[in-house]
């Protein structure tokens, strides 16, 4: 997992391993740093999250 820490950049899309309330998956980085800045494409909400949960919470980067 620590690989995708360094691959990770605002702008980049994720994938969760579980889906929002709204039901999406997907989620931009907006911010990447000891925290993540991360909006879901589905609904537009962003959320703060530290750099553990974010790469605990992930299945993988998109492209």
């Amino acid at each position: 997992m620590e690989n995708m820490t360094n691959t990770i950049a605002p702008g980049d899309t994720l994938i969760s391993r579980k889906k929002h309330a709204c039901g999406g998956d997907r989620w931009t980085v907006l911010r990447a740093g000891a925290d993540f800045r991360i909006r879901c494409e589905s609904c537009g909400r962003t959320i703060l999250m530290d750099r553990e949960t974010v790469l605990r919470n992930m299945k993988s980067p998109v492209g």
